[in-house]
């Protein structure tokens, strides 16, 4: 399988299910890694990088889940490409800086993936739809637990699993999930959210994580810290924490339909004209205009469109994306040319 082969795939994590949909887009478990007696990725010579690559890649191939899976080497990608993958969310901005002794290793679900000499040498990720945190821990652990019977993780008996960066030593694990919140946007909540969940030991990023502003009513909340708690203890805090950001945005939007419908609809609906008539369109304004769409369509205003098509024209309006789907590199006008026409055509437009 190549870069160009996902491009037509459709990623679990887009397909609308699981529970809480309507407001939980997405679930992550990632487990931070390192090889016990080699070196930490920032203190390595590339030789040795290079070697840990090859050292994990041999051994996640020893893996059945993986007898399918798309082993990369970053060197062979391009600009384009490694900003295509972080659009689909399989690797972070760290992972297209500096590629020369980097890897990635994707299943053929998209569902698990393995960014290798990222900050440390392992980043595993599952990546689920809805809500679905403790489902995402259950898989990742097991493939954790199925790839240290074949490499040695560093690990301390007093700290737990060692990592490059403090906040991951302990269990390694970052659980997130990515959250559309647009009532409590429209209600000016967010940011009393963002002091709240600070306190309880949680944060609040961008659409593509850390180090990213947030797009379109959507916010990425995970763990601020994995050392000195369990994961069912990190896991639980977020699972209590979502539960009740969940029902804020529940009742928040329930309110705004009592009270002021009229301006929920007129919001929906001069989005989805704009978006289905639209002919040049840029990036940030079209993941502002779907969020609304997506709005609409959970709360049943537009028919005929599913939440999962809303995601996937989210996801493939991207930069990169559409210029994979062009097979050639586009300029900014052309981008925004090429975005307003797949669009209408995705949501009957003219």
């Amino acid at each position: 399988m190549s870069i160009d082969a996902l491009v037509s795939k459709k990623s679990e994590w887009l397909k609308g299910e699981g529970s809480k949909a309507n407001v939980v887009m997405s679930s992550r478990v990632r487990l931070a890694r390192n090889i016990e007696g080699q070196l930490f990725y920032d203190r390595a010579s590339d030789e040795q990088r290079d070697g840990t690559r090859r050292t994990v890649s041999l051994a996640v191939k020893r893996l059945e889940r993986f007898s399918n899976a798309f082993f990369l080497d970053m060197r062979d990608t391009s600009d384009v490409d490694r900003k295509f993958l972080l659009e689909r969310h399989l690797i972070s901005k760290e992972h297209m800086q500096d590629v020369q002794t980097k890897g990635l290793v994707v299943d053929e679900n998209e569902v698990v993936s393995l960014m290798l000499n990222e900050e440390d040498h392992i980043r595993l990720q599952v990546l689920r739809s809805g809500f679905s945190v403790m489902e995402a821990w259950s898989l990742a652990d097991a493939i954790d637990t199925e790839l240290s019977h074949h490499l040695p993780f560093d690990y301390s008996r007093k700290f737990g699993y060692l990592t490059s960066c403090p906040t991951n030593t302990g269990t390694g694990l970052r659980a997130s999930v990515m959250l559309h919140l647009p009532a409590m946007v429209m209600a000016s909540q967010v940011e009393s959210l963002y002091e709240a969940i600070s306190k309880l030991g949680l944060t609040m990023r961008g659409f593509y994580g850390e180090g990213t502003e947030a797009l379109g009513d959507f916010f990425q909340i995970s763990n601020q810290v994995a050392l000195g708690s369990s994961e069912m203890d990190i896991l639980d805090n977020l699972e209590r924490i979502v539960q009740k950001i969940i029902a804020s945005e529940e009742s928040t939007r329930e309110e705004f339909l009592k009270k002021k419908k009229e301006e929920f609809e007129d919001r929906v609906f001069r989005s989805f004209g704009t978006l289905k008539s639209a002919r040049i369109i840029t990036s940030g304004e079209a993941i502002k205009l779907l969020s609304a769409v997506r709005l609409g369509v959970e709360l049943g205003f537009i028919k005929g469109i599913s939440t999962a098509e809303v995601n996937e024209v989210l996801i493939f309006s991207q930069s990169a994306h559409l210029q994979k789907l062009s097979g050639q590199e586009l300029g900014r006008y052309e981008r925004d040319v090429k975005r307003a026409d797949l669009i209408r055509k995705k949501l009957g437009g003219e």
